[in-house]
């Protein structure tokens, strides 16, 4: 991966010490993190000179990006660059706006990877994934551009599925929602020979049991899912009943953070672990009653994750997620995350997770 991405290659003290100076220089930053330089208690630029400096910036708020002009996050170093507007699911409520410069370029490239070393490069994708402003199935169309693929799309709007949820005691509004998804993915796998399928773990165990034939046999190669999460009991319920003969790949992560990479488990006994590839974004376990101190390889505790992108700088964002602290990976050698759940306190986002 760091021979076809030469920006993996630098260092992560010498990439953040370039990306403060991105940021925060008159020439190449945003209104956003310029207009709140002259309100920090240090320099950027002069004081943060390693990675391990950015704990200065204390806790970031992802509320300030409420309310922002999509506009004063775009760093006036991609002046006349074309850009395109990204928000979350609104899982934690309103969404919030952020926008994609080169982004997508790095997440394709390092996906290519992924599934060049499984055998799974090439043909044609079914997207059974958000569309209009989220990241994902945007970067489902751009992967597929870069082998020429066809990419079929379902129409999928997250924010009505969690509307209905929160409007609903037995959630039957959402089910015929979902209801509605499967069967647009269903007749595209049945008129399409799709190689990959693009969805959420959630939609997934709805999707395979409605199929009249396992998904192998419409000729479906892997199932990429990416949201959501399932329990270890529906994920080993999806793998003996209906992918046999498809790999399976999950991703972790959100449309501030980034998405990391699945590490596929030692043993069937062991969970897959999750790593998201530095430079560009690092991911703590750290202990809740003190997001400063890591927490043990083994042991859990909350996500503290640090966005690094020309696009994006988020330091020090608490999420909504806990996870297991797991070793680095014969396959991504630095540290990743396992058995993700949704951090559960009295202090936590009230979260509607729905399919997405």
């Amino acid at each position: 991966m760091r021979e076809q991405i030469p920006a993996m290659r630098e260092s992560l003290d010498e990439w953040t010490a370039r990306m403060m100076s991105w940021h925060f220089s008159e020439e190449t930053g945003s209104p956003f993190w310029l207009a709140r330089r002259s309100r920090l208690p240090f320099d950027p630029i002069r004081d943060v000179t390693d990675y391990a400096s950015l704990r200065l910036f204390g806790l970031f708020d992802k509320t300030d990006l409420r309310g922002v002009s999509a506009r004063d996050l775009v760093p006036r170093g991609f002046a006349g660059r074309p850009f395109r507007v990204v928000e979350t699911g609104g899982t934690s409520g309103p969404p919030y706006r952020v926008v994609d410069v080169t982004r997508a370029v790095y997440d394709v490239k390092m996906y290519r990877v992924m599934l060049e070393a499984r055998g799974l490069l090439g043909g044609d994708i079914l997207a059974m994934t958000p569309s209009g402003p989220h990241a994902y199935g945007h970067f489902v169309k751009l992967l597929g551009d870069s082998w020429g693929a066809a990419v079929f799309s379902v129409d999928f709007d997250p924010r009505w599925v969690k509307h209905l949820l929160r409007a609903s005691n037995d959630g039957d509004g959402a089910d015929a929602y979902v209801e509605h998804l499967v069967a647009q993915t269903a007749d595209l796998l049945r008129d399409e020979r799709v190689s990959l399928l693009f969805t959420t773990a959630k939609l997934l165990l709805s999707l395979a049991p409605a199929l009249d034939k396992p998904l192998a046999e419409y000729g479906v190669r892997a199932v990429c899912t990416g949201g959501t999460s399932c329990s270890p009991e529906e994920a080993r319920y999806l793998r003996e009943e209906y992918l046999d003969g498809v790999q399976w790949i999950d991703t972790y992560g959100n449309t501030l953070v980034g998405h990391a990479l699945q590490g596929d488990a030692p043993s069937p006994e062991e969970p897959h672990s999750y790593h998201l590839p530095p430079p560009f974004a690092v991911m703590h376990v750290v202990r809740p009653d003190d997001v400063w101190r890591e927490a043990a390889t083994g042991e859990r505790g909350r996500i503290r994750a640090v966005t690094l992108l020309e696009d994006l700088f988020l330091p020090n964002l608490l999420e909504r997620d806990s996870a297991v602290s797991a070793p680095p990976h014969p396959w991504f050698p630095w540290p990743g995350v396992a058995r993700v759940g949704p951090y559960e306190a009295e202090d936590a986002d009230q979260i509607t997770e729905g399919v997405y």
